[in-house]
């Protein structure tokens, strides 16, 4: 096993910061000018129906804190280090599914009725030239036909999983071979300072960036400074933290309603991990007016955020990794192969009625530059680029409050295709057409498809963006005395998300999205379970309502945006002790009322000692499954060649009818539980406090 010189580089600088620390007075609390240190080792192993070991996350843990005396006017100061480093040994001890021997050859579906078997080898597709069981659909033998085929010596049938795999087949629908190993074992399809992890950034995510300095989780200094206030007779402060930090700004879990100033892992563990430990903490400062009792507020603060790191996306999870959430990054990945190196696609050309039913399809041979991603446009650090937010929070009476307003930048990525996407190469280039045909891609008074790139409206080429946001939100948390429970809400409203949409020639639009979430909390005696301790039951409620929401009925099916206009996700956490609280049962169920899809994850912690937690559990989903939308092969965008005239479409008019398929934009309708319906799972976790 090699380690990069980056992370050895890396390794030797947080080697030396903790050098620093341990060198100082140590004590574990109280003394002020002592650093106080914590550490902590844990692994994390986990079993996947039907794939084996799918983690073994060793992770070691150091925090330390220390106090120091007051700089003039300001007290309170104090300094903050949490590091991490993690080495998930997976990718050594499965590295058939999960490292450099993951994937293989791939057969893909073929519906045309042409192909005996019902599936061709990448490669083998409609007319590429490689296949005479097409007849005259193979092009000419060895060369294809017009610009469609690629060269197999640069994207080879091996390393591969067909997209969409294990949650289902392509049932009719698109399909196409994504490579699954490592970034350094195999380049296509990486994307470049998004998803192009090798096995050991895999192996030690924290060190796979060097400038990013994953290791060093949080590095923050504290500081306040009393002042007296015409507003309040109490002394007010303004208080201050600058460094390496997260912000949390939400009153409930896992939803992210409010909680969006820090990006999120999803590659460490789904959605199914603490926000505190899947939060990437950014270079932050903020600045707190602590106003104390004003007026008939108990409590006043107002606080300003300003995130002057450069920007940084969530982490959906690489292709060929256990956490791959909505699957997007397969999807990402296969898409940045087809458009580098050409592949071959399920289901694509409709097979003209004469020789087949109509929705028969071939599985075809797209060249280099023809379909899929570009290219990710990752913003460069610049003033402007920098996100800022203020928030205002109180208490009146037994009421806690926020009003909250951010400017950022979108971390989940946005696909820019179509009449906005990338300038792409036309299939049919040099194709003769009869010259009376009033068609853009036809040069003037030749009959010839034009051969230079253009942007093609409803084509499926896409760039990557991540757009500016605007977010005006607030949060109550308040008790319901008579029910002795606690209730938490939250409620924002966007402004520039993007979302998929196969109505726009650019296949994507903006909408104004409200999101909300009500959580209740009670402590309940239930004295023929546990005679000695309450369960704690909490209930929690999400939705999402996209207010510029577009969604036809077509031909063959609806066509829009593949996102529910209104969908609602619930949650049930139960949790109670026993044995003077060394054990700890736990009961998580979630349910995404619109997808159909379950989870469920019952878990026991057992305190083996002091420092010393046993955890167990399993993870369990069910449901509907995988969706299907439209999936745009029915767009047009080369009329008449692409045309599904036979289903009902119009020959020479670019634009969906409605034909479907689980890939690419099902994703959006099944949603993160649906998505990962096939990935049950039982884990053990260990976690030793050592200091």
């Amino acid at each position: 096993m090699r380690i990069s010189g980056k992370a050895l580089g890396s390794l030797a600088m947080g080697l030396c910061a903790w050098g620093l620390v341990l060198h100082g007075k140590t004590v574990q609390a109280g003394e002020l000018g002592a650093w106080r240190i914590n550490g902590f080792l844990e692994n994390d192993t986990r079993v996947r129906k039907d794939v084996g070991l799918s983690k073994e996350r060793n992770t070691l843990r150091l925090e330390a804190d220390r106090e120091f005396d007051d700089l003039g006017a300001f007290t309170g100061n104090s300094l903050t280090l949490k590091l991490r480093g993690t080495y998930d040994g997976v990718y050594d001890l499965n590295s058939k599914e999960y490292g450099r021997d993951a994937g293989g050859p791939i057969c893909l579906e073929d519906t045309s009725g042409l192909i005996p078997a019902g599936c061709v080898a990448h490669g083998r597709g409609a007319f590429g030239g490689n296949n005479l069981q097409y007849g005259v659909f193979n092009g000419v033998p060895g060369a294809g036909l017009g610009q469609f085929g690629f060269n197999l010596a640069n994207n080879p049938n091996d390393g591969m999983i067909v997209l969409g795999e294990p949650l289902h087949r392509p049932g009719g629908g698109v399909a196409f071979g994504v490579p699954v190993r490592p970034c350094d074992v195999d380049s296509r399809g990486c994307l470049s300072g998004y998803m192009d992890g090798t096995e050991n950034d895999l192996r030690f995510p924290e060190f796979a960036d060097g400038d990013r300095l994953d290791w060093l989780r949080e590095a923050y200094f504290d500081s306040s400074l009393p002042f007296s206030s015409p507003l309040s007779d109490e002394e007010q402060e303004l208080f201050f933290r600058v460094g390496k930090q997260q912000v949390i700004w939400g009153r409930t879990d896992l939803f992210r309603v409010l909680d969006v100033i820090n990006p999120v892992d999803y590659s460490r563990n789904n959605i199914y991990d603490e926000l505190q430990d899947i939060r990437i903490p950014m270079w932050i400062a903020t600045a707190e007016y602590r106003m104390g009792p004003v007026g008939a507020l108990q409590d006043l603060n107002w606080q300003v955020v300003w995130n002057f790191d450069k920007f940084r996306p969530n982490s959906l999870g690489q292709c060929g990794t256990a956490n791959v959430i909505l699957d997007a990054g397969c999807f990402f990945r296969g898409m940045k192969n087809l458009w580098d190196n050409g592949g071959t696609v399920s289901n694509f050309a409709l097979v003209p009625p004469i020789l087949g039913q109509p929705g028969m399809a071939m599985t075809t041979d797209f060249g280099p530059n023809q379909v899929g991603i570009r290219d990710v446009q990752l913003p460069n650090w610049t003033l402007s680029n920098t996100q800022i937010g203020m928030k205002f929070e109180g208490v009146l009476g037994d009421v806690s409050f926020s009003l909250n307003g951010l400017l950022y930048r979108s971390q989940l990525p946005s696909l820019h295709g179509g009449s906005k996407g990338p300038p792409a190469i036309s299939p049919f280039a040099n194709l003769l057409l009869p010259v009376d045909l009033q068609l853009p891609e036809l040069l003037p008074g030749v009959g010839q498809y034009n051969t230079e790139p253009r942007q093609v409206p409803y084509l499926i080429a896409f760039d990557i963006a991540f757009p500016r946001v605007k977010l005006l939100g607030g949060s109550l948390d308040f008790t319901i005395a008579p029910i002795k429970t606690v209730a938490r809400i939250e409620a924002a409203m966007t402004w520039g998300e993007e979302f998929p949409n196969t109505l726009r020639p650019s296949l994507y639009s903006e909408s104004r999205v409200a999101r909300y979430v009500v959580g209740l909390d009670r402590l309940t005696f239930i004295p023929f379970l546990n005679a000695d301790r309450t369960f704690l039951f909490s209930l929690q409620i999400f939705g999402q309502h996209l207010l510029d929401h577009e969604l036809e009925q077509g031909l063959l099916g609806q066509v829009g945006m593949p996102d529910w206009k209104d969908n609602w996700i619930g949650t049930l956490y139960v949790q109670t002790w026993y044995l003077q609280d060394r054990l700890q049962p736990k009961f998580v169920m979630a349910r995404d009322w619109k997808a159909g899809a379950y989870a469920m994850q019952p878990s026991v912690d057992y305190l083996l000692s002091q420092n010393f937690k046993l955890s167990i559990g399993a993870n369990v989903k069910f449901g509907d499954g995988a969706q299907k939308f439209n999936d745009c092969r029915d767009c047009n965008p080369y009329p008449p060649f692409t045309a599904y005239a036979s289903s009902g479409g119009p020959l020479l008019e670019a634009g969906p009818i409605g034909l479907t398929g689980y890939e690419p934009l099902g994703r959006f309708r099944q949603g993160p539980l649906g998505s990962s319906d096939k990935e049950d799972e039982v884990f053990i976790n260990l976690s030793y406090q050592f200091f």
